[in-house]
């Protein structure tokens, strides 16, 4: 009887399937992968901070653009960062009824101390000022200075407050907009943060907007600072606000799974019919956006992309480089910046453009907050393509032969590191 149980058990235990021995394999790839992109990040951190001492700062080329009528709005593209913030500061010192500041990163030196003395002395002054900055992207700016006077209305941006937030995808957005607003009727929207660095060191992309257009810059403001803030009065100042057929603003939201500003690029690439100029910092399109621009290319538009060469993201510079072989095969010319370039442009068939915070990466597309403004005006279209073209002199330019002949460790890191782009 004995030896008939133990059979039973062994018939039994060959019967029983063994444990998913494939489930076990794809762990163990996954585990080699993931070491080979840690591997691969840090080498490409050691090499790059080696080139960054080589890297041009502070003197690049850039043109000195004249203000532009666009229906019943004034507006000039700045491409220096001191010109900005010199033009900022003075709208600031001008106003008289309110300041809506916003800012992803806002730095503890000259030029951040210089915005913050300016916010708190028109505050002093009874103007109604209202910060928004990004928790997250000032983690390393210390504390004393982000402690402000009590007349200023100050919003320190948390993405996670509870720990059921870490459940909610959307609750990781961070706020990546670059926002100035001053009494609802002169805006600053673009690339630039707050700090010395960015000032001459550089290339970035920012726009004013005088007239009725910044009341919808205002609102937009408003709107983050009403659904975010806690603990604070909301802001009940209004701007009348009225339809524009020449500049439009898309923003991107992430809890209210809005993406406008993706399905605009698209949009307008679909439309092009003769020339695409493309600048971004972070160039990690997801499939329909870069589809949409091998199929412009494909139909004989023109397609340039400029992107840095070294960015301050050398992992996102090593995604965007896994881009460039289908680029060049679909026949669009690929430059890469000499100095750091963080400018979020495009201009299309020389009557429309686009000035913005979103890069071209699932970060901007799905996820942070974003804001960018959709100009209709030949004559803004043709200043941008003027810029586009003066940096394209600081910039060199990849041919097929000389980037299919890159070294094949290269090449194998491309790959190794491309799963990536989904978390970029």
């Amino acid at each position: 009887m004995q030896r008939k149980r133990h059979g039973v058990k062994v018939l039994a235990a060959l019967r029983k399937p063994r444990r998913h021995p494939i489930i076990r394999i794809l762990l163990v790839l996954t585990g080699l992968m993931v070491l080979l992109e840690a591997a691969i990040i840090f080498v490409l951190q050691v090499i790059t901070e080696q080139r960054k001492r080589h890297r041009q700062e502070g003197s690049f080329p850039h043109p000195s653009l004249d203000e532009v009528q666009v229906g019943d709005n004034r507006l000039l593209v700045y491409d220096y960062g001191r010109d900005l913030y010199d033009a900022m500061l003075a709208a600031i010192d001008a106003a008289q009824e309110s300041v809506y500041l916003e800012t992803y990163i806002w730095k503890e030196d000259e030029v951040g101390q210089a915005f913050k003395e300016a916010l708190a002395r028109k505050a002093a002054q009874g103007v109604e000022v209202y910060v928004v900055f990004d928790s997250f992207g000032n983690l390393v700016v210390p504390h004393a200075f982000k402690v402000f006077p009590p007349a200023m209305h100050v919003l320190s941006y948390q993405a996670v407050r509870r720990p059921l937030d870490l459940l909610d995808l959307r609750r990781y957005a961070l706020d990546h907009r670059k926002l100035l607003v001053v009494d609802g009727a002169t805006s600053f929207i673009g690339g630039y943060n707050l700090g010395s660095p960015y000032a001459t060191t550089w290339r970035d992309t920012h726009l004013r907007i005088a007239g009725p257009a910044a009341a919808d810059l205002a609102q937009s403001f408003i709107d983050f600072w009403n659904r975010h803030v806690t603990g604070q009065a909301p802001i009940t100042r209004h701007y009348p606000r009225r339809f524009d057929s020449h500049i439009n603003f898309l923003s991107t939201d992430a809890q209210r799974l809005t993406f406008p500003i993706r399905d605009m690029y698209i949009a307008a690439i679909d439309r092009a019919e003769h020339a695409i100029r493309l600048t971004n910092a972070y160039f990690v399109p997801d499939g329909s956006l870069f589809d949409a621009l091998k199929e412009a290319a494909r139909r004989g538009v023109e397609v340039q992309i400029l992107v840095p060469w070294v960015s301050n993201h050398v992992v996102v510079d090593w995604l965007a480089r896994g881009y460039f072989t289908e680029c060049l095969q679909a026949g669009i010319r690929v430059f890469g910046y000499r100095n750091m370039l963080h400018a979020k442009t495009c201009t299309i068939d020389g009557a429309w453009s686009t000035i913005g915070t979103a890069n071209l990466d699932r970060l901007s597309s799905v996820g942070n907050y974003e804001i960018n403004a959709e100009v209709y005006s030949e004559e803004l279209a043709r200043q941008m393509e003027e810029l586009f073209s003066c940096d394209v002199t600081n910039a060199m330019e990849l041919t097929r032969e000389q980037w299919m002949s890159r070294p094949w460790y290269s090449k194998l890191s491309e790959r190794i590191l491309s799963p990536l782009r989904m978390m970029m």
